[in-house]
């Protein structure tokens, strides 16, 4: 653990205590995956049988681990590329394995859960660890909607940064031969082993992801059975969650991202009207506006990470818009740009070599149209994130202002609170960081 990331876990009870105080007793999430379908028709009959079908094909190809199973023996590696094996935690009378990732929404809403437990047993000497099973590039664009960062190995140390996490993380989506080996079905799903390392009991945390509607703690029932020397009652649970990503579906799931990079890339005059339109944002979704020059590098670096985020949220009642600032003089150059980077959604250029009058149209003020300005502009008008410079070099906080002000499903409700008290936290650390 790098000294950064040692000063932040030094800090979780303040962290806490400051969710605490944000009241995180709303409504989260309905039971089950899929609330990216928000606004869309709902699934035919025959595309549910396919749903099933291609369910029912991967559980066959990927079986979960039986119960009395011995614990197969792994190689994961944490955030600093160390290696981990079962025998490193041979003296554990206890050893619980969470298959945990980053992108899923029901995964987010356990990770507080994990930690909780992970605080809990591990004084009773338990040995509790988290792996992330996914192939990063197994998850579909839409699949992301809900997250700021992706599946990889070298986001999950981000994630564990933002909420405060000091629980052990390991990654398995490299290679999966940990995760072909325990099957697990979703993330979250839990395996806990005896001092034999038998499998004693696999499925959910509990029974609900909406933590205030809880019934059965199924997890800890276990361990605590198996600490009292006692028989698991109920030794099996259906997990639920983001089904595992496994690397053989990654073809069929980046189709989406050969559909987008299929279309044609144009571009639209943008007139004071038009930029006036966009400001008033009518159009009931959360709007990203990101206004570049060809002659700025720095815009040129930052358009990947911000057409990323447009493939990831568009599902979502979501749009982004690219403005370029350079004159009618400058297509060719602002048209192989967006070729180059293949910027396939809503693009602008400005209509006229009077930048300074465009700019005014747009928001009243000028800025500096050498550097990136991005804005994000909620459904109700209102200017949630504006920065030159910043999108580039922050484009996690402006995800993260985003998901924040997308909507609810009735799948994922209060999920949007969640994100901005995760806004919250980041703000924390930013205010420790510069007392520092």
């Amino acid at each position: 653990m790098n000294a950064n990331m040692k000063h932040l876990f030094s800090n979780r009870g303040l962290y806490l205590a400051v969710l605490a105080c944000l009241a995180l007793s709303v409504s989260l999430f309905g039971q089950q995956e899929g609330g990216g379908r928000a606004g869309r028709a709902p699934l035919t009959p025959e595309q549910q049988a396919a749903r099933k079908a291609a369910a029912d094909k991967y559980a066959a190809l990927h079986p979960t681990l039986a119960t009395g199973s011995s614990a197969p023996d792994f190689s994961v590696v944490d955030e600093q590329g160390k290696k981990h094996t079962l025998s490193e935690y041979n003296k554990s009378p206890i050893l619980a394995i969470i298959f945990q990732c980053t992108h899923c929404p029901y995964a987010q809403m356990y990770e507080d859960r994990i930690q909780k437990l992970y605080e809990d047993y591990t004084p009773k000497g338990v040995a509790i660890i988290a792996v992330n099973p996914n192939a990063a590039l197994a998850a579909s664009p839409g699949e992301l909607a809900y997250t700021d960062v992706d599946d990889s190995y070298e986001n999950m140390a981000i994630r564990q940064k933002l909420r405060q996490l000091t629980y052990p993380y390991f990654y398995d989506g490299y290679t999966q031969v940990m995760s072909q080996a325990y099957g697990p079905k979703a993330t979250p799903h839990v395996f806990i082993f005896d001092k034999d390392r038998k499998l004693q009991y696999d499925g959910r945390l509990d029974d609900s992801q909406v933590e205030a509607r809880v019934t059965t703690h199924d997890a800890r029932a276990a361990l605590d059975e198996m600490l009292a020397g006692q028989p698991v009652a109920v030794p099996h649970t259906p997990a639920f969650g983001c089904a595992t990503k496994w690397a053989d579906q990654i073809e069929a799931k980046q189709k989406a991202v050969k559909d987008w990079q299929a279309l044609p890339v144009t571009i639209e005059p943008a007139t004071a009207d038009t930029l006036k339109e966009l400001r008033a944002n009518t159009t009931g979704k959360v709007l990203l506006l990101t206004f570049y020059s060809t002659k700025c590098a720095r815009c040129v670096a930052e358009f990947p990470d911000l057409i990323t985020s447009y493939l990831w949220y568009k599902v979502r009642p979501f749009n982004m818009v690219t403005i370029s600032t350079d004159g009618p003089s400058a297509q060719a150059d602002v048209q192989k740009l967006l070729d180059d980077q293949h910027s396939a959604g809503r693009n602008l250029q400005f209509a006229s070599a009077d930048t300074a009058a465009l700019q005014k149209a747009f928001d009243g003020k000028t800025w500096n149209t050498h550097e990136p300005y991005t804005v994000v502009i909620a459904p109700n008008g209102d200017v949630v994130y504006e920065g030159n410079n910043k999108a580039g070099d922050d484009v996690l906080h402006v995800r993260r202002v985003i998901l924040a002000n997308l909507p609810d499903t009735s799948n994922y409700a209060g999920f949007a609170s969640h994100w901005a008290n995760n806004l919250r936290l980041e703000a924390l650390e930013e205010k420790l960081v510069a007392k520092r």
